[in-house]
């Protein structure tokens, strides 16, 4: 059933309870939404005592499922006011799985200005004063907690930003290098961690083990059988293991859905210069590594590690969506100047869409050019420092352009939009119009069936299909998160039938019990309608499921279209609660 540890950082004080009752046999997303939804008022300010801080390993984790290993975090967004969950890899997961702990639920508020760390292992969980961490970034707090505690150990840490409240801080998960470099990224999450005085949690593993599943046998057959279908589609088998998930870039950009110079224009004119194809032949002619796994059991090693021109290493990635940030979205064309900015942005634990796109905003503004390479490097900078224009950048996307007058800014619920424009990717424009969590892709990936062929064909540029398109994949997603799996299983799934069918297998023979693909749906479902209850309480309306205006008023080029599908088909898009 698994065990869930209270953390009230008002006393100082752990409680640990059994997930019983409505929390039962949940994970991942399930669980950490299920929490928020019936404990946070939702009403509260995300920052203040009332709001939780949730993680949860999905249900599948620690068992050895393939890709399995995958960390929910979640709590009311101080970004964008909805509930949240944020969605890492890295080490940390499997090692709450295989103590058995099925969440840990940070509440309450210390003293202002005091700062802790959560020591979790087979013993339980304590906290602790962490003074000497204040101020660091996240790569010394983490180099300085494994010298402490042996390298075995997981890390989750806050950086600056998140010590400063910001609401685009983030996250960092170590990864399987000991890396602060898987991070839940999304929606301000690292700033109530560092309202809580949170600086680190610590997850040691030792005396921990692997997830029994019900069946054994039953289980590994059917996670054999779902490595299999991985590595078979062609997705997930070679184009994302060969090129990392910055393959998109060119194909995105040739659809015309590159958002360019603050997604004024839908083509990177720089694009060979920061495409997947160029990372890789970067990679491998300084000796980085072109595969890598984000997380224990991934098959799929879509990640990369990237190293200067003398082999040092810089950062992971750069992953797609932070070379698009900082690349096109900002008319910059240098890889090595994009990974540098992410090692920063890594560094200071702050999300990296958020905070390419609102430097785009800042160049739109004119406080300095699009291009401008050193201008950007200036900026994190500031937020490096704390200045009030360092706060201002830490704050986001909708903040920094009122603060500056700026008209075109890419949000939806207060979140920046990532790497497709939604007049050419309508079926994306829905998800991020609907989802409960602002502007995100990971939400309902649209992209493979408007761009990738992925799970049969919806024409992008038409809006005809995508609310129906949209529905389901935000309700296989969130079942996905629930599960613990990466989301780009989802490929393979939608393609091939046994792909799904091993998943029902491996659930099913974990609980011990039949299941089908319609409890998978039926999942997902229940989690949407926990979120949007949440939202709705918080003072969400239809009227909040809208893209701004800029996308049905400017055409974009090079399609020179709009944003099409109506505000009553996108108020369509959860018909299901009916």
């Amino acid at each position: 059933m698994g065990r869930i540890y209270r953390i009230d950082m008002t006393d100082l004080q752990v409680r640990t309870e059994e997930a019983a009752g409505s929390y039962a046999g949940l994970g991942g997303r399930a669980l950490t939404s299920a929490i928020v939804a019936e404990e946070v008022p939702a009403t509260c300010h995300a920052l203040g005592a009332e709001n939780k801080l949730v993680i949860a390993p999905g249900l599948l984790t620690g068992t050895g499922a393939p890709c399995s290993g995958r960390l929910s975090v979640g709590a009311k967004s101080p970004l964008t006011g909805t509930i949240k969950e944020s969605n890492a890899g890295g080490t940390a997961a499997v090692n709450l799985a295989k103590l058995g702990i099925a969440a840990l639920v940070v509440e309450g508020q210390p003293e202002r200005g005091k700062l802790y760390r959560i020591i979790v292992s087979k013993d339980g969980a304590r906290v602790e004063p962490a003074d000497s961490l204040a101020g660091l970034g996240n790569y010394a707090a983490v180099e300085g907690l494994f010298e402490e505690f042996g390298d075995k150990v997981s890390c989750l840490t806050i950086g600056p930003v998140g010590e400063m409240v910001a609401a685009a801080a983030n996250i960092a998960v170590t990864d399987l290098e000991g890396r602060p470099t898987r991070h839940c990224g999304r929606g301000g999450l690292g700033a109530v961690m560092g309202s809580k005085g949170v600086k680190a949690i610590v997850v040691d593993p030792a005396g921990g083990s692997r997830v029994q599943p019900a069946d054994d046998a039953a289980f590994k057959q059917a996670a054999k059988t779902f490595a299999a279908a991985l590595k078979e589609h062609p997705v997930t088998g070679t184009s994302l293991p060969a090129y990392g998930t910055n393959v998109l870039a060119s194909i995105v950009n040739e659809a015309g859905a590159y958002p360019t110079r603050n997604f004024s224009e839908g083509q990177f004119e720089g694009i060979e210069a920061i495409s997947g194809e160029r990372q890789r032949e970067v990679i491998l002619e300084r000796g980085g590594k072109v595969t890598h796994a984000c997380s224990p059991g991934c098959v799929i090693n879509c990640s990369r590690t990237y190293v200067d021109k003398d082999g040092q290493y810089v950062t992971k990635g750069p992953e797609y969506e932070t070379i698009w940030a900082h690349g096109a979205d900002c008319g910059i064309d240098d890889l090595d100047a994009i990974a540098q900015m992410d090692r920063i942005e890594d560094d200071l634990g702050i999300d990296t869409i958020e905070t390419g796109a609102t430097i785009a905003v800042a160049m739109e503004a004119g406080v300095i050019e699009f291009g401008d390479v050193q201008g950007a490097l200036n900026l994190l900078d500031e937020v490096r420092r704390g200045t009030p224009m360092g706060r201002l950048l830490a704050a986001g996307a909708v903040v920094f352009g009122k603060a500056y007058g700026v008209v075109r800014v890419p949000t939806v619920k207060g979140q920046a939009m990532p790497a497709y424009d939604p007049r050419a990717v309508m079926g994306i424009g829905v998800t991020y119009a609907t989802s409960t969590m602002g502007a995100d892709h990971t939400a309902g990936y649209a992209i493979a069936a408007n761009i990738l062929g992925v799970g049969g064909s919806v024409d992008p540029l038409k809006p005809e299909g995508q609310v129906e398109l949209s529905r389901s994949l935000q309700t296989a997603t969130a079942a996905i998160d629930a599960s613990g799996l990466c989301l780009f299983v989802a490929f393979a799934v939608l393609d091939e039938p046994k792909a799904m069918e091993a998943i029902c297998g491996m659930l099913g023979s974990l609980q011990g019990r039949p299941f089908t693909a319609e409890d998978f749906a039926a999942i997902g479902r229940k989690v949407l309608l926990r979120e949007r209850a949440f939202n709705r309480a918080a003072g969400f309306t239809d009227a909040d499921d809208r893209l701004p205006r800029f996308f049905k008023t400017e055409k974009l080029a090079p399609h020179q279209i709009t944003f099409a599908v109506s505000d009553e088909e996108l108020d369509q898009v959860f018909n299901f609660e009916e």
